[in-house]
């Protein structure tokens, strides 16, 4: 189970009269970096408070060697965001030194699902639900990332649902992310995920890792990819940031921000229709 999932019948109710839904994405932290910026965090948390997002993810690598201390630091900036729904996965520089271990007592479960009911109305007066389903994609001392077979059946099932919004999270990315160099460290099992995403209907996917914000749109899923939020490990102009997501009855638009700046970058794309 996801943190905070206890609070999904409540919060559902609230949901009903809501025009539109909104995400944040944040990725990266690396808390124990030389190049971390506790600046950069502060900013982001602040600002993501004030925008006051239904749900927060957190998609990975938030240490750097992972190393308790790490993910304490963590936990404690974390801790900072106001959002109730926070979810949370650990990347592959969270699996070093058996930091799987501290992960899970901290943060508890490496795969989770959340199901809430959020209600969007269009000119069609529907109700929909939305579903979060987020997965441990790294392996121990390495850079590589896997769903695994041994998953597919699991999340065929999970996503079996109807009248819903489904958002898939992961800290690898899926296709290549422009402005990375040499590609590598995609999902090995990638092409065999996405194919089961499309069948499932996948309206979002939630990425980080390479530390460059993009948005493709494939099969009529977003892939959204997210930067590192707190740390100058960037590459050549790219600056740090986080996203937002904002889902409305009729279109997805995408938000790209660095913390402590007004400049944004932002993105809009049509919504599948909802049957």
């Amino acid at each position: 189970m996801c943190w905070a999932s206890a609070l999904s019948r409540s919060h559902g109710a609230q949901a009903m009269e809501i025009q539109s839904y909104k995400i944040a994405q944040i990725s990266d932290l690396h808390c124990g970096d030389p190049r971390f910026s506790r600046e950069l965090l502060i900013a982001a948390i602040n600002e993501i408070n004030q925008a006051k997002p239904r749900v927060v993810t957190i998609c990975g690598d938030l240490t750097t060697a992972g190393y308790r201390d790490e993910f304490e630091a963590a936990k404690e900036y974390i801790d900072m965001i106001e959002c109730p729904i926070k979810i949370v996965i650990s990347g592959n520089h969270d699996k070093p030194h058996l930091g799987y271990l501290h992960f899970e007592s901290i943060f508890g479960p490496r795969y989770r699902t959340l199901d809430l009911q959020f209600g969007m109305h269009s000119e069609e007066n529907f109700q929909e639900r939305i579903k979060f389903i987020a997965v441990d994609s790294a392996k121990p001392d390495l850079n590589d990332g896997e769903i695994g077979r041994e998953h597919y059946g699991w999340l065929r099932e999970e996503f079996m649902v109807d009248r819903t919004f489904k958002v898939f999270v992961l800290h690898h990315h899926l296709v290549s992310v422009p402005g990375t160099g040499r590609e590598r460290n995609i999902v090995l099992d990638a092409g065999d995920v996405m194919a089961l995403l499309r069948g499932a209907g996948v309206d979002l996917v939630l990425c980080g890792h390479k530390h460059v914000p993009y948005v493709w749109p494939l099969s009529n899923m977003l892939l959204i990819n997210s930067g590192t939020v707190s740390t100058l490990r960037t590459r050549g102009y790219t600056e740090p940031s986080y996203n937002m997501v904002t889902i409305e009855p009729g279109e997805i638009v995408v938000t790209t921000k660095t913390p402590g700046e007004d400049f944004a970058q932002e993105w809009s794309f049509p919504r599948r229709p909802v049957y």
